[in-house]
């Protein structure tokens, strides 16, 4: 299922009833902490234990939405280690950023807001929902 990152997402905000990652967390077990840490957020498997660690200087929103990738990677990358670096994650290349960057967005942004807004071009989503540009047009990918 991981290579369907579209419908892991809808299967996890149907079966819990929630788009909010912190609830989602909570439901699968996922331990999470906010406090001063050296980036915006990381993921840690330890001890067959998975956790996620926020920088507590986060804006709410910014908040969200690192929670939202650090819980793709403890879905989609349980066993690997993964640090958020503002500027440099969300532009990476790499598949797991890339696969954790597609699960956020999935899972904070409904295909219904993308309805509803289907004439917006990328810049208005991004400003519209406070997301990079680049995370949109992520989310609007359907090969992901």
């Amino acid at each position: 299922m991981r290579n369907n990152i579209k419908g892991l997402a809808s299967y996890y905000t149907k079966k819990f009833d929630t788009r909010d990652p912190f609830d989602l967390a909570d439901a699968l077990n996922v331990l999470y902490q906010i406090g001063n840490i050296s980036c915006d957020g990381y993921y840690m498997f330890l001890k067959n234990h998975r956790y996620i660690f926020l920088n507590q200087n986060l804006s709410e929103h910014d908040m969200k939405l690192v929670m939202a990738h650090e819980l793709g990677h403890a879905i989609l990358h349980r066993k690997q280690n993964c640090y958020f670096i503002r500027n440099k994650t969300m532009l990476l290349n790499s598949k797991n950023e890339i696969e954790a960057n597609k699960f956020a967005m999935e899972l904070l942004i409904s295909d219904d807001i993308l309805e509803e807004n289907k004439s917006f071009t990328v810049e208005q989503l991004s400003r519209m929902l406070g997301y990079h540009q680049k995370l949109i047009q992520i989310r609007l990918q359907k090969n992901l």
